[in-house]
């Protein structure tokens, strides 16, 4: 199956397997677990990062243990939070300021969560093993399931 059909059919899983539900960590830990078993020879660490307090906090993920705390414009996550945009980065020791929670990670895709209110509310963060693991598909994809996730949980 092409990776533009995975993605079609994950979307409107994740759309069914969401729907009716509130509550903010057990739709992130489904979520979370959806995407991590839709593409495991790429996805190492699939997780959402919170936007708490002025910080990003750690939320529901799959894979191993990742850090608590990002600020604002620090690392991939927190600089796609600044930027509020998606960013794709081919391999993360060439990020200025990456933050290294595994070792193993090697490229990472962070797509934000926007609210209702235009707010970044929260991040998708998605680590490869492999370098150069991400690209446009794998952006407006979790693009369209970052806001199926917003909506559902009336952010």
């Amino acid at each position: 199956m092409k990776k533009e059909d995975q993605y079609a059919l994950l979307v409107e899983q994740v759309s069914a397997l969401i729907q009716g539900e509130t509550d903010e960590t057990a739709v992130l830990s489904n979520v979370s677990a959806a995407l991590h078993d839709a593409f495991p020879e790429r996805f190492f660490w699939v997780g959402f990062y919170r936007v708490c307090g002025g910080e990003l906090l750690l939320g529901p993920f799959q894979g191993p243990v990742a850090c608590y705390h990002i600020g604002l414009g620090k690392g991939v996550c927190g600089t796609s939070w600044q930027r509020r945009e998606t960013l794709i980065v081919p391999d993360v020791e060439q990020f200025p300021g990456h933050i290294a929670c595994s070792s193993l990670s090697r490229s990472e895709i962070v797509v934000p969560i926007f609210g209702a209110d235009g707010e970044v509310k929260g991040v998708i963060d998605i680590d490869s093993r492999d370098l150069n693991a991400f690209d446009k598909t794998d952006q407006n994809y979790l693009e369209k399931i970052a806001a199926v996730v917003a909506r559902q949980l009336n952010l």
